[in-house]
């Protein structure tokens, strides 16, 4: 039966060189014959599904093969053994010679998945061990959002070791080779698997890829170049600042070991609400409750702001719900210049009691 290479790796075929590339590694990875044990049945069933993925994305990574696949279709494997102009197509079976162009960098992946190891990269070495990010919330009142403020938190965490200065090392210790690795930085393996031995190399762990280490660690630090403080800091809230968003303080985070680059801190700042001011982005907005003659008559009253008090004319027929507003009275804008407004949305309160004589003013009112 003829084989369709685009379904055996589940792909359309309008599939980019991406999409197939990345369908195959996932099929790879779970249908790789070590995956399955000791299982004899799995193990069969996992090297003939494998072999059967590995020919289709040898088909289908290759432009040219992929281009004579998609012409001939269900007579491809066919014209492919008679010779029908098809060329570099060999058997894929394990143990075998055809002319297979194998993707190392596919390979890696895989084999690090299913055996535990990669290929190293020539002359890199290892260091230290980089901080680790630390969050943290900081509550804040209303006012210290708007206008901003200094706040000093305190943190418990690593910091780097002040007696060695992240060396890890006895000051007074001599550096001698490391003998693990024989100055090398690394350690070298050979592990054997289906498509032969594969070399692979690691950082020492011994001296930490370096090659040579201290003859004594450090004893206010143990050797790790980091050491748990209490820390306080100063932190500057800057103003317009919005509830739940983050202030990112580079480097104050954990410590990185043996002079690696430090964490970073994230600050998750939580704003306390107020009573009279309500915050719509950067627009302040609170109410104004009036009397029914104040509205038909007009008037003025004394407003609260973030800047204090300030005298606002309400207008003759002031109908309840109509809003007026107060320009750059509102929060400064946190990117960019100016601020926003405050809103004031009138409420009109009707009279629940009234007299008999306000009765007929308002009857005569009404009626002109």
């Amino acid at each position: 039966m003829a084989k369709d290479y685009y379904a055996i790796l589940g792909v359309s075929k309008n599939a980019s060189t991406d999409e197939i590339k990345k369908a195959y590694r996932k099929l790879a990875h779970e249908f790789h014959p070590d995956k399955a044990g000791h299982d004899a049945k799995k193990k069969e069933h996992s090297e003939k599904k494998f072999k059967e993925i590995n020919e289709a994305y040898q088909i289908l990574s290759d432009p040219e093969k992929r281009k004579q696949f998609d012409q001939f279709g269900t007579t491809f494997e066919d014209a492919r053994r008679n010779g029908a102009g098809f060329g570099g197509f060999g058997d894929f079976g394990f143990g075998q010679t055809g002319n297979v162009n194998i993707d190392f960098e596919d390979l890696e992946d895989l084999f690090s998945g299913a055996f535990g190891f990669g290929r190293a990269r020539q002359g890199t070495r290892a260091r230290g061990v980089a901080g680790r990010d630390i969050e943290v919330s900081l509550t804040i009142n209303f006012r210290e959002a708007v206008f901003g403020a200094r706040k000093e938190i305190s943190l418990y965490k690593t910091v780097t070791c002040a007696n060695c200065k992240s060396t890890g090392a006895d000051p007074k210790s001599k550096i001698i080779t490391c003998s693990t690795c024989n100055g090398q930085g690394q350690i070298e393996s050979v592990q054997n698997t289906i498509f032969g031995q594969f070399r692979s190399v690691r950082a020492c762990s011994a001296c930490g890829g370096q090659g040579s280490r201290a003859e004594k660690a450090c004893g206010a630090c143990a050797g790790t170049s980091v050491v748990k403080e209490t820390v306080a800091l100063k932190i500057d809230i800057p103003a317009g600042i919005n509830d739940s968003e983050v202030i990112q303080l580079s480097g104050q985070g954990e410590a990185g070991r043996l002079g690696a680059k430090s964490g970073d801190l994230y600050i998750k700042v939580r704003v306390q609400a107020d009573e009279k001011f309500e915050r719509r982005k950067d627009d302040i907005w609170t109410k104004l409750k009036i009397s029914f003659a104040e509205a038909a008559l007009g008037t003025t009253k004394e407003i609260d702001t973030l800047d204090g008090t300030v005298r606002l004319t309400i207008p003759e027929g002031t109908q309840s719900g109509k809003v007026l507003r107060l320009t750059d009275k509102g929060v400064p804008h946190l990117k960019g210049r100016g601020r926003g407004d405050h809103y004031i949305e009138v409420v009109v309160v009707t009279p629940t009691r009234l007299s008999k004589r306000q009765r007929e003013l308002l009857r005569e009112m009404e009626t002109g």
